[in-house]
């Protein structure tokens, strides 16, 4: 069994508020036994340098935590502050993680498109997607993660930036039935769908929770608690998915 913490959109800023958020949940994480954490997006609310400062000091120590960027994060100082690369390129951040030679595989894959809000899987990302599926072991499942969220969520907040272009990921996924799942952040909200056949898992807010047309005329709720995803991977590589709300 592998349980897979997931955490989105914590939007740290420098102000007390988002990092009080934040730091809540992953004291509450150190309580926890789990194999991985997963970060969606939105780590940063400006992608400024020092926000990254702040979050490569909540990351520190947690070998098995793989992050990927939002809209609101800056690939360039995110890959010199988070990665510790001094290029700080801006094409896109796509990385593997494994949880050893048998575990999992995590292909977090960047969603940004650099000044916009709504996403787009970039052809080379896809590419991207498309070899390191072909060169891992046929019998590895695997998690592609990225921020927007490819369906409706019925949203109109969301829905107007989510990704784009999501027929071209599904066409890639269709040759690959190792690929448990699809995680993504971006909603702030809790959501279940499916996507090319298979679970689409959206996390929660950490920084605040979106509001659903019917609940509200408001659109964000900044009072109610920030909340994670568990994702438990069975030996069989059934899927089941806990939410959380940390008080």
């Amino acid at each position: 069994m592998t349980v897979i913490a997931q955490v989105s959109d914590l939007h740290l800023d420098g102000g007390p508020r988002a990092s009080r958020r934040a730091g809540a949940v992953f004291e509450y994480l150190d309580r926890c036994d789990v194999d991985a954490i997963l970060v969606t997006g939105d780590i940063a609310d400006h992608g400024e340098p020092t926000e990254y400062e702040e979050a490569a000091k909540l990351f520190a120590g947690r070998d098995n935590l793989f992050p990927c960027p939002g809209n609101h994060d800056r690939r360039q100082p995110y890959r010199t502050v988070l990665l510790g690369d001094p290029t700080g390129g801006n094409e896109p951040i796509n990385r593997l993680h494994r949880l050893g030679a048998d575990g999992p595989a995590f292909l977090l894959c960047d969603s940004s498109i650099p000044g916009r809000p709504d996403g787009l899987l970039a052809d080379e990302t896809l590419a991207w997607i498309r070899t390191t599926l072909t060169t891992l072991p046929h019998d590895v499942p695997a998690f592609v993660c990225f921020h927007h969220p490819p369906v409706v969520l019925h949203q109109p907040l969301i829905d107007e930036i989510r990704l784009a272009g999501e027929q071209r990921l599904a066409s890639v996924l269709g040759d690959f039935p190792q690929v448990v799942a699809v995680l993504t952040g971006h909603a702030h909200t809790a959501a279940v769908s499916t996507f090319a056949g298979r679970p689409l898992l959206v996390a929660p807010g950490v920084v605040s929770t979106l509001l659903l047309p019917w609940e509200s005329e408001q659109f964000v709720d900044l009072d109610a608690p920030p909340a994670l995803a568990f994702h438990v991977l069975d030996e069989d590589h059934r899927l089941t998915t806990h939410y959380r709300a940390i008080g």
